[in-house]
């Protein structure tokens, strides 16, 4: 096996047992405290830290990783993440509700910081395993997203049957020790120096991204935060709600999020491809975020109509049509960014790609716990469709040639 061949296989399999426990960490944290009796905006507030950690270590992560090399940003993410864990596992009962989410919301921001120093280490570790073909990358980029999205499906389910089967605290300590597992093997297993060149000297020179990038991000923002504004607080709540139990609950965003992974895992097979990677891919982008657009608007008038439906399912359903565009809208960004990436400081790029992604997520987590206290389900509809609507707009301005992918 050639060795790039097998640092991309060690990266892939560490981040699917990182992701893994933060799937599993996500639903048990949403779901023990809606049975403790938490808001909807309560519960969004408690992941804000999170996300918006997210946006400085991908800043940071990038420059990291290009200054320290890959692998120890990923054993720093693996280690942050322990930390988060432990700090959850020593929450007390009897504390104040006010120290209670104090708490929980410096745990899931040492959660955040490492989820993002380790998705964007991960990423960039394709992007200097894969060589220059434009082929091979997209291949690789759709198997890896795929399948850790796949994981973390698999972790949603886990994180409910967790909290039934053994508890909030034993849960948690678990999923650390798996955690440190994984990151022995990391450190016996990568070469050092894998993804480490010279990074930028000054703020300016770190965020002056090619225009390419920089819409690319634009998109990513508006994609993400429309789904995160009715999937992370409003429709686990709704579903419960309903009287689906925390088992039912986590088992269907399970599926949901395996199959989403799967469809990012063939998505080279449903997009025209070219030779220069771009031409027909960017164009193939449009057409799928116009077809993501219509889903949520779909769902919302459904949830209208003066028919005697069952709204729970209306919304599973639509979920699960919902799945098939954004997964391949989700896939064409992650090749598109390293496509349009610099080789030298990939790691810098995507960092700030992610970052975008991020500030989307953040966006979308806070709406989704404001609209649902407002309007319900049918209000984090709206706001999806508004912001895919700004996404698919942005992608009629990506460089569709390599010759235009400098132009700032």
């Amino acid at each position: 096996m050639a060795p790039s061949t097998r640092d991309y296989l060690i990266v892939t399999a560490s981040y699917w047992g990182f992701t893994l426990v933060d799937g599993a960490l996500r639903m048990l944290v949403l779901l023990h405290f809606f049975k403790l009796g938490y808001s909807p905006f309560m519960l969004a507030f408690l992941f804000l830290l999170y996300e918006f950690a997210g946006i400085v270590a991908n800043l940071a992560g990038g420059w990291l990783a290009v200054r320290f090399g890959i692998p120890r940003m990923l054993m720093a993410g693996q280690v942050l993440q322990i930390a988060g864990l432990l700090m959850l596992s020593a929450l007390d009962p009897s504390w104040t509700a006010a120290a209670s989410v104090a708490w929980v919301v410096a745990a899931q921001g040492i959660a955040g910081l490492a989820k993002d120093f380790t998705k964007t280490a991960s990423k960039s570790a394709i992007k200097a395993t894969a060589g220059e073909g434009a082929g091979r990358l997209f291949k690789w980029v759709a198997y890896f997203t795929g399948s850790k999205n796949a994981m973390k499906g698999i972790g949603f389910f886990a994180g409910g049957l967790l909290l039934d089967a053994a508890g909030f605290r034993a849960a948690l300590w678990l999923m650390a020790a798996l955690l440190g597992v994984i990151l022995l093997a990391g450190l016996l297993l990568l070469p050092r120096q894998l993804g480490k060149a010279k990074p930028s000297k000054t703020m300016r020179e770190l965020f002056a991204k090619s225009a390419g990038v920089n819409l690319l991000a634009a998109a990513r923002a508006f994609m993400f935060g429309a789904r995160d504004v009715w999937f992370v607080v409003g429709l686990p709540v709704f579903l419960y709600a309903a009287g689906w139990r925390f088992v039912e609950v986590g088992a269907f965003l399970a599926a949901w999020t395996i199959a989403y992974g799967g469809i990012q895992a063939i998505a080279p097979a449903l997009v025209p491809r070219s030779a220069d990677g771009l031409s027909r891919e960017v164009p193939g982008a449009r057409v799928w975020a116009g077809i993501l657009l219509a889903v949520p608007l779909a769902i919302a008038i459904a949830m209208h109509t003066q028919l005697d439906l069952r709204f729970d399912l209306v919304v599973a359903a639509g979920l699960a049509i919902f799945a098939l565009p954004f997964a391949v809208n989700s896939s064409l960004h992650s090749y598109l960014i390293l496509a349009y990436a610099g080789s030298e400081k990939a790691a810098e790029d995507v960092g700030f790609y992610y970052a975008a992604n991020a500030c989307g997520r953040l966006g979308g987590t806070l709406l989704s716990g404001l609209l649902y206290q407002w309007g319900g389900m049918t209000a984090c509809l709206g706001g999806s469709a508004a912001m895919l609507l700004a996404c698919w707009i942005i992608t009629f301005l990506l460089p569709g040639r390599i010759s235009k992918i400098l132009e700032i």
